[in-house]
């Protein structure tokens, strides 16, 4: 069956333009695939802590709620869930683990593995291997180990005591006796509730990676825009002939909406492939950013959710339709006797500029309004945002032709009769230039706004560490996080580092997560204590009941409590609204909030109690972590290997504060390596952009550089002629770009930083970010322009004076 003739005409146009084809597709894949790996790398990461959530305790009770504990192999024979779970229960410090984490370490049935739950080793032994029947029970067993619940309560150093009970109950079952039948300090929820509490904690993370993928996919609607627009401009000849020849406006419209879907439909195929790709490598980041600030997470796989990959294809193809309406309806609106005219279209992009220029202002006003309205609302605080970059690039045009005017008579000094001839031709084929520098300038911009982020960040949790990080030595256990130790360490260590040749005083803290009952939605509270202010009495306050060197006296006088900036901000806590309810193991307490500290450990916040009345109220005898001061005049590095030597035989980790603090910085910069990588692709992007409009430029003047030729300009001044041309609009976007991420890096800091995680950061504004994002918007344009310059330096005069 033959194809419409429109299609057919679709097809051709594709095959004979293939490279401008080719970054029409690579716009879209990249733009479709940034979207998809942030995706998958959050529904894998999110994927892994659901099934984390589902940890296993004792395997006799545990079958009926896991429905994946029903194959077990000991020693390498299949058997009953029963039979082979009953093999160990008589033999102490016996461990099951799953067939795959076996396989992934190499290890068998009999072999023995270690095990650290806090400062000592433990030695076990696997006496069996659990087969799971699918991949869902796969992941969930992965990473866990599984013994009986005496030996669990030996290892970890709690006999006889539980962590938890599951019931499985009818529905609408009254819980009223079951209330009654509670301990004090127990509680009762679902599993849905418990992990969807925890999962907030990451919410406002992913939704920030997110909305950093869509500026991608903002500089790809750029790119397709401009690649369908040069399509329309280049062919406007032909297309005025269709249309003296009887060829409708509705077949020429439905002519450059095909070509579009066609383009959009290969680059989205490209990019669910690539998207899956960049989720495997996205996935790992992800994973690792979630596990240094707020649990452990062990992602094996990436988790392809068919609904990401439909909105994937959704969004390459939603984009490359809408990029190319004006286009097509620019297309059939011009007259047949118009559209053989080359200068219709750029008279029409100045007649615009002021339209433009007004509509950029009206965005630009719009997001300031957004920003205005009394909420918390991401999502409305990321469309502001939008509205301001978008509105920022659309005074593109007004800028370019302002740009041009100033920059002939220095580039006509500086080049000659080219330097003058290059800005004429960027301002006069404004249609297609302005595109291109826009989309430079959003990418550009992106980076401008992230680096004054990430380094107002750095600053402010560097002078956060020079008031909190007070002692000059500091020991905690081996972690999951990297942001809290809170596994169990006997006090008597204490002691131990008191008698340390060097040491003046030791402090110790003990970090737990407890219940709020006022707020069950929230995730368990982080609750900080410490038996003396390991400050130096430095630490700074968003307000305070007391002085500053007096609120550790304050805190050990009686019930009250401090607790830090976010914490404060999740739960609406001010000098009015100052109290707080802890479930206890002495039932509910209630306790004052006397004042909110600045604090960057953790965007779920803290509460900072005194060691005397968590004492007091909790029945639990263990440190977390200690700190230590030296005597005047004692080297730390010296104090530091004394230490280690006083507790060689424990795995507890001594650091001195340098340390310390380095490796505060190493886990603050694989925070932000996933940022730095979706910048670099939206600058990838923004390169495709220029590139294809300078290949488009190139094939529609070629008569032109032809003329030029065949007057005596040679191929070295045509070379220079492209390159000026690039680096000007490289300079225009990378001047443009400034304040734009300059507006964008204020948001981000005193807005959507505010609202996602409640951190109050200070604004630095670096020259040296500032000079490299510039250098990066030159660059990329003039990079984009050596193909196209190397194109004309080589161009035969004859070739291109042929009539087309």
């Amino acid at each position: 069956m033959r194809l419409p003739i429109i299609l057919r005409l679709a097809g051709r146009y594709v095959r004979r333009r293939l490279l401008q084809s080719a970054l029409f597709v690579i716009g879209v894949a990249l733009g479709v695939a940034v979207v998809i790996a942030i995706d998958l790398a959050n529904n894998s990461a999110s994927r892994a802590f659901g099934l984390s959530t589902e940890s296993i305790t004792d395997p006799f009770a545990e079958p009926p709620f896991r429905s994946y504990l029903t194959d077990v192999r000991v020693q390498g024979e299949a058997s009953t869930a029963f039979e082979g779970l009953a093999a160990f229960i008589a033999e102490p410090n016996t461990v099951l683990i799953s067939s795959r984490l076996a396989e992934r370490y190499g290890i068998a049935a009999g072999d023995t593995i270690t095990v650290q739950p806090a400062a000592e080793q433990i030695a076990m032994r696997v006496v069996g291997l659990l087969e799971a029947p699918d991949a869902a029970s796969a992941e969930a067993l992965d990473n866990l180990l599984l013994t009986d619940i005496a030996t669990a309560q030996e290892i970890v150093g709690r006999p006889g005591t539980i962590s938890r009970v599951d019931l499985i109950l009818p529905d609408g079952y009254d819980l009223a006796p079951i209330r009654a039948l509670l301990p004090t300090g127990a509680t009762i929820t679902t599993p849905i509730d418990q992990q969807s509490a925890l999962g907030q904690m990451t919410d406002a993370f992913e939704l920030n990676l997110q909305a950093l993928s869509l500026l991608a996919l903002v500089v790809g609607v750029f790119l397709i825009y401009n690649t369908v627009s040069f399509s329309v401009v280049q062919r406007r000849p032909v297309l005025g002939i269709l249309r003296s020849i009887g060829a409708t406006r509705r077949q020429i419209f439905g002519l450059i909406l095909s070509e579009a879907l066609l383009l959009g439909f290969v680059g989205t195929i490209f990019g669910l492939g690539l998207g899956i790709i960049f989720g495997r490598l996205t996935v790992g980041l992800v994973a690792q950013t979630i596990s240094d600030l707020y649990f452990a997470v062990d992602v094996q796989r990436v988790a392809v959710d068919p609904f990401t990959l439909l909105k994937g294809a959704a969004i390459g193809l939603g984009v490359s339709l809408v990029s190319a309406l004006v286009p097509s309806i620019d297309a059939t609106s011009t007259p047949p006797a118009g559209s053989m005219r080359r200068s219709t279209l750029e008279e029409r992009a100045r007649r615009l500029i002021l339209p433009i220029t007004l509509g950029a202002t009206a965005l630009i006003v719009l997001g300031a309004l957004l920003l205005q309205l009394p909420t918390n609302s991401l999502f409305i605080s990321f469309g502001a945002l939008f509205a301001v970059i978008v509105g920022g690039a659309l005074f593109t045009p007004v800028l370019l032709v302002a740009g041009m005017q100033i920059a002939t008579p220095i580039t006509g000094r500086l080049f000659g009769v080219v330097g003058r001839m290059s800005p004429r031709a960027v301002s006069r084929s404004l249609s297609r230039t302005s595109v291109a520098v826009a989309a430079l300038t959003v990418a550009v911009s992106v980076i401008v706004g992230v680096s004054v982020m990430i380094g107002s960040f750095r600053n402010t949790v560097s002078d956060w560490l020079d008031t909190t990080l007070g002692a000059d030595i500091y020991i905690s256990p081996p972690q999951v996080t990297a942001v809290r130790a809170t596994a169990d360490v006997d006090p008597a260590v204490g002691a131990v580092i008191a008698q340390v040749e060097g040491v003046r005083t030791v402090i110790m803290g003990r970090s737990v997560n407890v219940t709020a009952p006022d707020y069950p939605d929230l995730p368990p509270v982080n609750l900080s204590v410490g038996t003396a202010d390991v400050t130096g009495a430095s630490r700074e306050f968003v307000w305070s009941e007391v002085g500053v060197a007096d609120y550790f006296t304050a805190l050990e006088a009686g019930d009250v409590v401090m607790v830090s900036e976010p914490f404060a901000f999740r739960r609406g806590i001010d000098q009015q609204r100052n109290s707080l309810t802890l479930l206890t193991d002495r039932g509910e307490v209630t306790f004052r909030v006397i004042g909110v500290y600045y604090d960057y450990s953790t965007d779920q916040g803290a509460v900072l109690m005194a060691d005397n009345v968590y004492r007091q109220y909790y029945d639990d005898p263990y440190v977390s972590s200690l700190a230590a001061f030296i005597e005047p005049g004692q080297d730390v590095n010296v104090v530091v290997d004394r230490v280690r030597t006083a507790l060689a035989g424990s795995e507890l980790i001594t650091r001195s504060n340098l340390t310390l603090r380095a490796s505060v910085f190493e886990v603050f910069e694989r925070t932000f390596s996933i940022t730095s990588a979706l910048q670099l692709l939206a600058v990838v992007v923004a390169f495709v952009g220029i590139l294809s409009a300078l290949m488009a430029l190139q094939l529609e003047q070629t008569r032109q550089y032809g003329v030029m030729r065949a007057i005596g300009m040679t191929g070295r001044q045509l070379w220079n002629y492209t390159l000026i041309q690039t680096g000007l609009m490289g300079i225009t976007a990378g001047i443009l770009a400034m304040p734009i991420g300059v507006a964008l890096a204020i948001i981000l800091i005193y807005v959507i930083n505010v609202r996602s995680f409640g951190w109050t950061m200070q604004l630095t504004l670096s020259p040296l970010e500032f000079a490299l994002s510039f250098a990066v918007a030159v660059l990329a344009a003039l990079g984009a322009g050596i193909y196209p310059a190397r194109r004309l330096s080589k161009l035969v005069t004859a070739q291109a004076l042929r009539n087309e």
